[in-house]
């Protein structure tokens, strides 16, 4: 057997172990959990709107989890990088969660390629938050992503404390499913991350997928990674009072076919997928233009940036702009009404580590048209809660979309189901598995003190 497969294999046994999905760890001892965690977020703020910018799904994982964490009685610490001179040092963002601003470059016009010069002026403002504290103040330090990650080595190094690292999304996995024009990852990305996985005391996976891209893209030790499904607010993300009501909230006409698409609009997302699949069918259809609604919903992000009125250009190309309607990113109660009125969320993603958005829509009874990639086969449930895509022919999204023409009913039928399959996606078991993460890493890291004198 080759060293990769028996890696695999023991990752394998790993993911169906007691980690994975929602289970409860049982530990010998009963080693205490951790009181209080530094968690860092280096690009991108917990308090910043998904869907501008850098933010989106990261975000949304880092305040619920957090939030839950909180409840389970463990503090959290988030660091991120000013980005305003009129936000305080340290901010609450819910009881026992505190979000503090470190001071790193200027506040504005610094791209996230830039930032890797600026991480040590952001590690050096958290060691100065730290030696303001009481020795053991830290129990544990959790990264989000490469950037964080590289502070997070350093800071759990410094401190004597466990690393726990998500990556949310890999350069390696990125770079063999780039959209046409992306901009691959760079080297010094892939060498960071690489570093981080061989630093961490344990690696958070979203799936099983992920899992295994870990082994096999940065041999990962199995024994280190762990898979913790993300969660949805059941209770913002929710049918609530039925689709009929949020358009009329949202000023949509109640007989209208409505794909949604909600996100970041930069190449990986792929927005111009639906719009491509949307031309096809209405060449196809003519009629349905009398009818058809295409919200697209956030603000370009990433390459995105780089033509940022490429989507808008593209629509008046294939004849669509009386079609497609351009919306900016909206709080998380707007969003879950945007769900709520869609006949079908759209999401032709090149990769995601999860897809969040999915579930979201799925809580609030929208079935989903996805990507067959990176997480979204967890995401959705393939002809039942909606449609799993291979590939990125337009016209293959143009079919899926035609069941929908021709069944309206389609809607609320696979939209009851899609509301049944999100709810087990609750943040609730998700940060009760993180919090086992924590308490197993804590324990480890005494075994091996005691061990050494």
């Amino acid at each position: 057997m080759s060293q990769y497969a028996s890696r695999l294999g023991a990752l394998r046994g790993r993911v169906q172990g007691p980690l994975a999905g929602s289970g409860r760890l049982r530990l010998p001892g009963a080693p205490r959990s951790p009181r209080r965690i530094a968690m860092l977020s280096v690009h991108t703020s917990p308090l910043h709107q998904p869907g501008t910018g850098d933010a989106g799904g990261m975000n949304v994982y880092i305040v619920e989890l957090a939030r839950r964490l909180a409840a389970l009685n463990i503090e959290v610490e988030i660091f991120t990088r000013s980005t305003t001179g009129a936000l305080p040092p340290a901010v609450e963002l819910a009881p026992g969660v505190l979000v503090r601003h470190v001071d790193a470059g200027p506040y504005e016009g610094l791209a996230k390629e830039e930032l890797p010069a600026q991480l040590c002026a952001f590690t050096h403002g958290i060691m100065q938050a730290w030696a303001g504290q009481r020795p053991g103040h830290y129990d544990l330090v959790h990264s989000h992503y490469w950037l964080s990650g590289h502070v997070g080595w350093l800071a759990a190094e410094r401190w004597g404390v466990p690393l726990v690292h998500a990556m949310h999304t890999m350069a390696k996995v990125k770079n063999a499913a780039l959209a046409a024009g992306d901009a691959p990852e760079p080297a010094a990305r892939v060498i960071g991350e690489t570093q981080i996985v061989d630093a961490a005391d344990r690696l958070v996976a979203n799936t099983a997928e992920e899992a295994n891209e870990l082994v096999r893209h940065y041999d990962a030790d199995p024994r280190k990674v762990a898979v913790v499904h993300p969660g949805v607010n059941l209770e913002r993300f929710r049918p609530a009072d039925g689709r009929a009501a949020a358009r009329a909230r949202l000023g949509l006409p109640q007989d209208a076919l409505i794909p949604l698409f909600a996100g970041r609009i930069q190449p990986l997302k792929a927005p111009d997928i639906l719009l491509r699949a949307v031309a096809d069918l209405l060449e196809e259809q003519p009629r349905l233009r009398e009818r058809l609604v295409v919200p697209v919903v956030g603000g370009p992000s990433g390459s995105g940036l780089a033509k940022p009125e490429g989507l808008q250009k593209l629509a008046a190309r294939l004849g669509i702009c009386d079609v497609v309607h351009f919306r900016p990113p909206v709080g998380q109660d707007q969003l879950a009404d945007w769900y709520r009125a869609a006949s079908v969320l759209v999401m032709p993603s090149y990769n995601e580590s999860f897809g969040l958005v999915a579930v979201e829509a799925q809580a609030c009874g929208t079935p989903v048209i996805a990507a067959a990639v990176g997480g979204l086969p967890v995401a959705v449930r393939e002809g039942a809660s909606g449609f799993l895509v291979s590939g990125h022919d337009p016209a293959d999204y143009a079919r899926a979309l035609r069941r929908f023409a021709d069944d309206p009913s389609l809607t609320d039928r696979m939209g009851a189901e899609a509301a049944r399959h999100a709810a087990s996606f609750g943040w609730d078991s998700a940060a009760a598995a993180t919090a086992d993460l924590y308490t197993a890493a804590l324990h480890e890291r005494r075994r091996l003190r005691s061990l050494h004198g």
